[in-house]
């Protein structure tokens, strides 16, 4: 938002110099990002006219020009502006003159004509960025008025960085209200009448676009002169406010829309067919915007149309079949509300960042389009003249948005603030910013004006006084009271543990999106129970993640797309999920995961490379799981396993019987649609299982010494060794210490579907030396308790 300072001062009395109002207003949460001042008094630039011009005779470019700046006699100017003609009234900078720049002005020669001043450029002169050629103004300006006088100088050009909940401010009369509230003073709000009724002519207006656009206003204005020119006064505050003067029916609604807030527009009125209809664009209907392009619309466009076709795309831009030309006689004035929630991202969707959709997308005040539409007639009729028709109507009142009573408490603002605010001054800074306020025993009960869209709950309210009051003056104290410090449990397992332990183990730490692809979680099958947001940054990002490993892999295939042959990442971190029960917060768990692919070890010369495997990713995990628990309290399962994951090369992670996560490879069919092109393993564990730890405790070392025993096992392939594991444990107890797996063996002399695993027994009695016989005894008894159970004979 870009103003001219000396507009919001006819607006609002400010009782301080510009410092103290940019620094008031940028505690005020209205940020100053940039302003420009114009406060040279150009001391010798006066109001000119070229009486006659002449060729230079030896430049083709120059001309030498008879100027009057008011005085008895012309003055002789040799200039080489382009617009340099007969009757032109511009900005003359008499010898002497010192411009913004530095330049002195001096009599001089121009290849050898004397010329005694010089006429200006808008940039010349630091009021406009504009050096296309001298600075044309009004021409019945004051011929020998000083310049400075007669535009209204000194003044600057302040542009605001206002955040999206405040497109109040995006007029310079609501902004004036915050500015009242700041300095204690009050608004002075430009007079708006009725225009009076001269003509008939209306032109009836359709809302099909349901609460799209609940408003729409509409005047038609017969007769105006299309060659009228834009007032210098209002052209200035224009400029100042970034906008180039057009035409005075087009600069007359971008004026409005910079003292109000309310974007207007203006249709050639005899282009114009039957009624004003706003409607849903169909799919793939075109129109030709203003600026020449050819947007194709879809249905989540809305358009002002007549009964033949689409005039503009509602809330952007206006239409080149029906824009005001330097024809036009008739004009038809538009003043509408629209949802923000309609025209939010249609401009970005079309390329575009128009003022109208700026405003619109944020909110804009559904009282607004009666006003606007009043200060536009009034305007065009004294600038433009014509004859003012009826205004046309269509509401749905039920679809307006309405303000809503919000409570103050006292007691509420003192605790938030930490100071005391006098009841008075409250008050004071509510009304100020345009809210009716009423007095309670609690506090004040307060309603909003319809333009403070971002008014709603009691914390709003906060927010306002403490601004207004000043978060500067708001002092700044220590949290008192005693922190109550709580011992964290010896066996816990820190985050940081976890993240050394893999880094240690050669992965490297990712962090990836809390947001993921719903077409990505359904290539994984992890669509059930997902949480979907509301307000997604894009279709992409639209659902919680429920496993970090999609968002892993994303990554590791990222880098594989990179020439990098060698990946392996982990992440810790939380997934989500949806709650069991309607109407429940989501359920969040954190979990660490890691995917490994390419060779098992870095490049080097002291062994032959190989491609990683399950039992590498396994021994990984198996690292991580030891600083929680003892081996024994881990086991690793092949039922029950995820589809995303190979079902012959992975397991579940077990702790002491229950799910802890899984490790193995992935899926083909997963890896061939997410084109990996080779094996990935990848692990995920819940970090409540690997966190909890078990505290070391003192044992006595055995006085008797151990003994071993190794026997070789012929069973099926599906028998898992920790099923054989499990059985010689419960049936050996205490007297066997250690097993140890030193051969796998499947082939030739043991039949299809057959293997034999080799194992040592280590075997130990606390109270005696075990003999021969009880040795012999011990592996009796496992390898019955194996043969009972079915699950492996001794090798013959």
């Amino acid at each position: 938002m870009k103003f001219s300072e000396n507009w919001l001062r006819e607006l609002v009395d400010v009782p301080a110099d510009r410092d103290t109002l940019v620094h008031r207003l940028t505690m005020a949460g209205l940020e100053v990002e940039e302003v420009v001042a114009m406060d040279d008094p150009l001391t010798g630039v006066v109001v000119a006219r070229i009486v006659s011009t002449e060729p230079h005779p030896d430049a083709d470019r120059l001309k030498v020009c008879r100027v009057d700046a008011g005085g008895d006699e012309t003055i002789q100017i040799v200039c080489g502006a382009p617009n340099a003609r007969e009757g032109l009234v511009a900005p003359l900078a008499t010898v002497g003159a010192v411009l913004p720049g530095g330049m002195k002005i001096k009599p001089a020669k121009l290849r050898g004509v004397e010329s005694f001043g010089m006429l200006c450029s808008a940039k010349e002169l630091g009021v406009d960025a504009d050096a296309s050629g001298l600075m044309e103004l009004p021409a019945d300006a004051p011929l020998g008025t000083a310049l400075a006088d007669y535009l209204g100088l000194p003044d600057a050009a302040i542009e605001l960085s206002l955040t999206p909940n405040r497109p109040d401010c995006l007029g310079l009369v609501g902004l004036a209200h915050d500015v009242a509230a700041l300095f204690d003073s009050t608004v002075q709000p430009p007079p708006i009448g009725e225009a009076s009724i001269s003509i008939d002519t209306v032109r009836g207006v359709q809302l099909a676009a349901g609460a799209d656009c609940p408003r729409y206003l509409g005047r038609v204005v017969e007769g105006i002169d299309p060659s009228a020119a834009t007032p210098l006064w209002m052209a200035e505050r224009l400029r100042r406010a970034g906008l180039r003067p057009h035409s005075a029916v087009v600069d007359i609604t971008n004026y409005v829309m910079l003292e109000l807030g309310q974007p207007l527009h203006a249709f050639d009125n005899a282009k114009l067919g039957g009624d004003i209809v706003v409607r849903p664009a169909a799919s793939g209907e075109t129109l030709q915007l203003l600026d020449g392009d050819n947007a194709k619309l879809d249905a989540s466009f809305m358009v002002i149309a007549d009964s033949a076709r689409a005039l503009a795309v509602a809330g952007v831009m206006g239409g080149e079949d029906s824009k005001v030309t330097n024809d036009t006689r008739d004009v038809f004035l538009e003043s509408a509300h629209f949802a923000p929630a309609a025209i939010m991202g249609r401009a970005r969707k079309l390329g575009l960042h128009t003022d109208a959709s700026h405003r619109f997308e944020r909110g804009v005040d559904p009282a607004l389009p009666a006003r606007a539409l009043e200060r536009a007639t009034e305007l065009l009729l004294s600038i433009a003249g014509g004859k003012a028709g009826p205004v046309t109507v269509a509401e749905r009142e039920a679809d307006l948005p309405l303000p809503q009573p919000v409570r103050l408490r006292r007691s509420r603002l003192k605790r938030v603030l930490g100071i005391e605010v006098a009841d008075a001054d409250v008050a004071r800074m509510l009304t100020a910013l345009g809210m009716h306020v009423d007095a309670t025993d609690e506090g004040w009960q307060v309603t909003a004006p319809t333009s403070r869209f971002d008014i709603s709950r009691e914390e709003d309210l906060v927010e306002e006084v403490a601004r207004i009051h000043g978060y500067d003056r708001i002092p700044t104290h220590a949290p008192g009271g005693q922190l109550d410090l709580r011992p964290q449990p010896e066996a816990r397992i820190g985050r940081n543990a976890l993240r050394a332990q893999a880094v240690s183990r050669d992965y490297y730490e990712a962090v990836c999106m809390a947001f993921v692809n719903a077409d990505t979680l359904h290539t994984w099958g992890l669509s059930d129970a997902t949480v979907a947001l509301a307000n997604p940054l894009s279709a992409d990002l639209a659902v919680m993640r429920p496993s970090l490993l999609p968002g892993l892999v994303d990554a590791l295939a990222h880098n594989r797309a990179r020439q990098q042959p060698r990946v392996r990442l982990f992440e810790l971190g939380r997934t989500f999920h949806a709650a069991a029960k309607a109407g429940a917060a989501p359920k969040e768990v954190e979990r660490l995961a890691m995917v490994a692919c390419g060779s098992a070890a870095d490049e080097q010369w002291g062994e032959a490379s190989r491609a990683v495997d399950f039992h590498d990713i396994k021994g990984d995990v198996m690292s991580l799981l030891a600083m929680a628990a003892p081996p024994e309290d881990w086991s690793f399962s092949a039922d029950d396993l995820p589809q995303w994951l190979h079902p012959g090369r992975s397991a579940c992670v077990m702790r002491n019987g229950e799910a802890a996560g899984y490790v193995g490879a992935l899926h083909p069919r997963l890896a061939d649609a997410l084109d990996l092109g080779q094996d990935v393993y990848v692990a995920e564990l819940d970090v409540a299982s690997i966190s909890v730890g078990t505290l070391p405790r003192a044992q006595v070392v055995g006085r008797f010494p151990s003994v071993r025993r190794d026997i070789a096992l012929e069973m099926d392939q599906a028998v898992s060794y920790a099923a054989v594991a499990d059985c010689i444990q419960a049936t050996l107890g205490k007297r066997l210490k250690a097993l140890r797996l030193f051969d796998l063996y499947a082939g030739k002399g043991l039949g299809e579907g057959r293997k034999s695993l080799a194992i040592g027994l280590i075997l130990q009695d606390e109270s005696r030396t075990l003999t021969d016989e009880d040795a012999d005894l011990c592996v009796a008894e496992a390898i019955a308790a194996l043969g009972r159970d079915g699950l492996a004979r001794l090798r013959g």
